[in-house]
């Protein structure tokens, strides 16, 4: 691959933008290198400026469930821009796709719209918080809801110790209501409930982790936490930012059978447009402003053009619920494929999936949380992306990311895909 046109496009990039990039793990600095510039996609494919094609397996970190570019979703944006991008005030398109994602997500009553997913779990914890009228939420190291000050916490000297800041500019003060606990592990979380009897408001979480590479709950853990919370009055928030619309119609609470009090959602709901949402019961929602005294707005919130592209993606999910099953069915072919292969290498490796997310970790121990995603080996993750990307298969530039299969992925792409990495797994 060529990526003089990238090349050139990152040193212009760098004396404007911070880093050359407007998120960071854009830069490749996990994996080393000059990050690839894009300039267009459809379906399962990615084209760079330098005109290299690959097969995606970002799609822009989970919403383009059904590839990029699709035809109902771009007819949808194009009709509702030729009557005005933004207005500021309510519009029919909100109600639409709120009745819509009511309906097809159990256990909620009512949705707020807003405009990222870090919006929307900063706001879930904050009516969580003004709901149980508590001040401390415990969260999951691993786990990702976005860069409010409240979620950018490092562990404390013990598991029953406070956070501390993990990035400058997040004060001591807000560390100190944010308890740190290890996934997938109930007993540490239930000490920490005990350690802090009528204090917790919530207990946040990604129901299926995203951001340690794919880390599934284990058997009888999401369960637990619904009955901890049950008997201390926690409020549960599942960060379905990525989960949601994904793994199934309603979700994780879907394909779990677990009972959230809230749930935050991004990505899907937005058809890969910038939005965000929460929901939850009317009791817990109807607490919020203007109804209720937790103050949250946005004067962006239910833009027009976003809601267009999340009803479109919503109603053609709807509309064709076999989707789902054949996201999981590709990305059963694609797991047992690189099994196969990397069986025939002599590098110790693990696959993780659940649903549509997979990811693949360099190491022999099974991988159930951060610690242990942690001790695999990165080094031979950075070889094998950049393997990847030099013969067109594009994954998440870090160890520590999931990956995200779009139903316009086709048996030949997965095919191909599976032909690269025993390349490498000869190499």
């Amino acid at each position: 691959m060529r990526y003089q046109r990238s090349s050139a496009l990152f040193t212009e990039a760098g004396q404007y933008i911070p880093g050359g990039v407007n998120s960071p793990v854009r830069a490749f600095k996990a994996v080393g290198g000059t990050p690839v510039f894009m300039k267009s996609a459809k379906g399962a494919y990615l084209f760079d400026e330098d005109n290299n094609q690959y097969i995606d397996y970002i799609n822009s970190w989970g919403p383009l469930i059904l590839g990029h570019a699709n035809e109902a979703v771009e007819k949808a944006i194009i009709h509702r821009v030729k009557s005005g991008t933004t207005f500021g005030t309510p519009t029919a398109l909100e109600t639409e796709i709120a009745s819509l994602a009511v309906s097809m997500v159990p256990n909620i009553d009512k949705i707020r719209f807003v405009n990222s997913g870090t919006e929307a779990c900063m706001s879930a914890v904050r009516l969580a918080r003004g709901f149980t009228k508590r001040d401390k939420i415990i969260k999951y190291a691993g786990c990702y809801h976005g860069h409010s000050d409240s979620f950018l916490i490092k562990a404390g000297s013990g598991a029953l110790t406070f956070g501390s800041p993990n990035s400058p500019g997040v004060t001591e003060g807000t560390a100190k209501d944010t308890l740190l606990a290890k996934y997938n592990d109930l007993d540490e979380t239930t000490q920490i409930v005990n350690a802090n009897p009528d204090s917790i408001a919530a207990i946040i979480l990604e129901p299926v982790a995203g951001n340690m590479g794919c880390v599934p709950p284990e058997q009888g853990f999401l369960k637990g936490l619904r009955e901890l919370c049950d008997a201390h009055g926690i409020l549960l928030i599942f960060d379905e930012v990525m989960t949601g619309f994904r793994l199934a119609r309603g979700g994780a609470q879907e394909l779990f059978g677990i009972k959230a009090d809230i749930v935050a959602f991004g990505k899907v709901i937005g058809g890969g447009l910038p939005v965000g949402a929460f929901a939850a019961r009317n009791e817990i929602m109807d607490y919020l402003a203007p109804s209720g005294p937790v103050y949250q707005a946005g004067t962006l919130s239910g833009n027009p053009i976003a809601m267009a592209a999340g009803l479109a993606m919503l109603k053609s999910l709807e509309a064709d619920r076999s989707v789902f099953e054949r996201l999981d069915q590709k990305t059963a072919r694609l797991e047992s494929g690189i099994r196969s292969v990397l069986s025939c290498g002599s590098e110790p490796f693990t696959i993780n999936r659940c649903g549509s997310m997979i990811s693949v970790h360099f190491s022999d121990t099974p991988v159930v949380d951060l610690d242990t995603a942690s001790v695999a080996a990165t080094n031979t993750f950075n070889e094998f992306f950049h393997f990847l990307l030099d013969r067109g298969v594009y994954i998440a530039p870090s160890a520590y990311e999931t990956w995200f299969i779009c139903d316009a992925l086709s048996d030949a792409d997965i095919d191909r895909t599976i032909e690269v990495i025993s390349a490498f797994a000869k190499r």
